[in-house]
């Protein structure tokens, strides 16, 4: 059995510099990761983790792997993965790593089951596929598994629907739920990234176009007020009438998906959902229409129906696909529909991830002090682990606030003072 799968490990060296870049941008984690060097939270535990393989990554898998932890990685996106990192995590960490940018579904999922081939006491993931495999495909491994962790939207609700059936084996913590994490990586990071990976993709003018948002969540207002910000006519598609409300008064025009696809010039999604864009709406799109998602899988955009619909196809600039429709349109397609920000760029800033994995590490020193009091259910992380994020956060960046004084704790938890 192979130990590690990787496209080239003669990147080795370009990895080490971008993960030590990295590095620099993360304090919170590698203060964390200094902590964990000297007391061994995670001591034996064998981890198998399903993460984006990039520079961020890499420094968490050192992190864990410093606090003791036994930990295998694979990748969570066929396209997501950096293969100089991952040479480096082999090469210089020590770390086994089955990911190649661009690896096939047989691939992909033939590393997910090496990772799972370590015999995982704790799963970490990024969108439930390692999970899923698990309990569908490699179930004789269950009764080893003690927990888990989960990174992202798409994830935790497929693990809640799993939990929700009474199909989920052991308990998780849904790192997602972490104010520190949703409110900054999902806003600020992908609100950026998205639209960098557009940029590299395309290196398309904002300025001006009409840019349509797939959902007005975390991620679809980051992306929208970056977008507003670069000069384009926004445009925000809801089903849920809240949120369609807030975008409207953010000052977005607000559409059904039919109305949006007539005048939409670039359509970035972000719901974690199925078809936001698909058969009934390429016929209308205009010509020079271009599809990118900020969600997790493939299937913001019904591709199937847009391969079918066209004529042709051919990729025009990396990560970039053309389709030719019958009546002349073309309608573009970036990064096979995956994670623009991934598959196209570099993903989410290090400074953004560096509270993500600081939750994902403290997630996984708190499950390991509690997971003999733990259902198999969905667990957020606890408030006083996202305020010490936040609070080593601010530190790292220099900034003080002001704690509540005595006289106001009191005040905010009484009830005797009126008008």
């Amino acid at each position: 059995m192979k130990t590690s799968d990787v496209a080239d490990i003669g990147l080795a060296d370009a990895g080490r510099l971008k993960i030590e870049w990295a590095d620099r941008q993360m304090p919170v984690l590698a203060g964390i990761r200094e902590r964990f060097a000297a007391e061994r939270p995670l001591e034996g535990w064998r981890i198998s983790a399903c993460l984006h393989v990039t520079a961020e990554t890499a420094n968490l898998m050192r992190t864990l792997a410093d606090g003791g932890a036994d930990a295998v990685l694979c990748s969570s996106n066929p396209l997501s993965t950096q293969d100089d990192v991952a040479a480096s995590l082999v090469t210089h960490y020590g770390i086994p790593t089955y990911a190649i940018k661009g690896e096939d579904r047989e691939s992909y999922y033939a590393h997910i089951g090496a990772a799972l081939d370590h015999r995982p006491e704790v799963t970490m993931d990024d969108g439930a596929d390692l999970v899923n495999e698990l309990h569908t495909n490699r179930r004789e491994l269950l009764d080893g598994v003690v927990g888990g962790t989960e990174e992202t939207t798409t994830g935790v609700i497929r693990l809640r629907a799993m939990a929700n059936a009474g199909k989920l084996a052991y308990p998780v913590v849904a790192v997602n739920e972490a104010l520190t994490k949703h409110l900054f990586d999902n806003r600020y990071g992908t609100g950026q990234s998205a639209i960098d990976g557009v940029l590299r993709a395309t290196n398309i003018l904002f300025a001006g176009k009409t840019v349509v948002i797939g959902g007005y969540g975390w991620v679809g207002r980051g992306i929208a007020s970056r977008a507003h910000g670069m000069g384009a006519n926004v445009v925000v598609v809801e089903v849920d009438p809240i949120r369609g409300l807030e975008a409207a008064m953010d000052g977005f025009r607000v559409m059904n998906a039919a109305d949006a696809a007539r005048v939409g010039e670039l359509f970035i999604s972000g719901t974690g959902n199925l078809n936001v864009w698909g058969r009934d709406h390429f016929p209308i799109m205009r010509d020079g229409a271009i599809l990118a998602n900020a969600g997790h899988f493939n299937d913001e955009f019904e591709l199937a129906a847009l391969e079918e619909q066209s004529s042709s196809s051919r990729e025009v600039r990396p990560f970039t696909r053309e389709y030719l429709m019958p009546d002349g349109r073309r309608i573009y397609v970036l990064a096979d529909g995956r994670l623009v920000n991934l598959g196209a760029a570099e993903g989410h800033p290090a400074m953004v991830m560096d509270m993500s994995f600081a939750n994902q590490a403290l997630g996984l020193e708190w499950l390991r002090a509690h997971v003999a009091e733990l259902e198999p259910m969905v667990y957020g992380i606890p408030d006083d682990i996202d305020r010490e994020v936040a609070r080593l956060k601010l530190e790292s960046m220099g900034i003080r606030i002001d704690p509540m004084t005595a006289e106001q704790q009191a005040y905010s938890e009484s009830w005797e003072s009126g008008t």
